[in-house]
């Protein structure tokens, strides 16, 4: 296997300079702490808990959302959990939602085990055997402009799994409460009226 060169939160750093009103779902752990610490807005949400349904979420606010991007950021392992979404995904095909998996190779929240994904899975040609319209896999520099230029230009839905250092860096914590976070979402899509006539 390659060595890890990429910094995470740089990567991420990188990609958000693009981002232009992105509406972005992110897999529990280290990126939600990443994408707080970067750009923290009500347009982020942040699943806690839901280990395994970050793709699935973004699926469902694409579908409901089509005149706006969404991204969905998370880690190998909340990915190896939710790997059936990807036949639904590219079979609904949005063509507005970008997959972005941060691999480290490890499980960092319960001890630094390690994943498949260090022993030869291939998430990226999982997404693209199931009929991704674009996939990628991201190991340096080069390959980290090539996806910005993705996320702008597509095809669609776009899967790419970057491959980065398994560094423990500073965690700075989103709000954590649920209902907080939804509530503040629906308003930032729909106005404040309209959101909480929702219920």
């Amino acid at each position: 296997m390659s060595e890890l060169i990429l910094d995470r939160r740089a990567v991420l750093s990188r990609i958000l300079q693009d981002r232009d009103g992105a509406l972005i779902v992110t897999g529990l752990g280290s990126p939600v702490w990443d994408l707080s610490s970067l750009d923290e807005r009500p347009e982020n949400f942040h699943l806690w808990a839901g280990m395994g349904l970050a793709c699935v979420t973004g699926l469902g606010l694409a579908l409901a959302q089509p005149d706006k991007r969404v991204w969905v950021v998370t880690g190998d392992g909340e990915m190896l959990m939710g790997v059936g979404s990807f036949a639904t995904i590219a079979t609904k095909a949005p063509r507005n939602l970008s997959i972005m998996v941060l691999d480290n190779e490890h499980y960092v929240e319960t001890g630094m085990q390690a994943t498949h994904t260090g022993q030869g899975v291939d998430l990226a040609g999982m997404a693209a055997a199931a009929g991704f319209a674009r996939t990628l896999t991201v190991r340096e520099d080069g390959d980290v402009e090539t996806l910005a230029t993705a996320l702008k230009e597509g095809g669609f839905p776009l899967f790419a799994t970057v491959k980065v250092k398994a560094d423990s860096l500073p965690k700075k914590l989103s709000p954590r409460d649920g209902v907080h976070i939804k509530n503040r979402f629906r308003i930032a899509l729909l106005g404040e009226d309209e959101a909480m006539n929702l219920g």
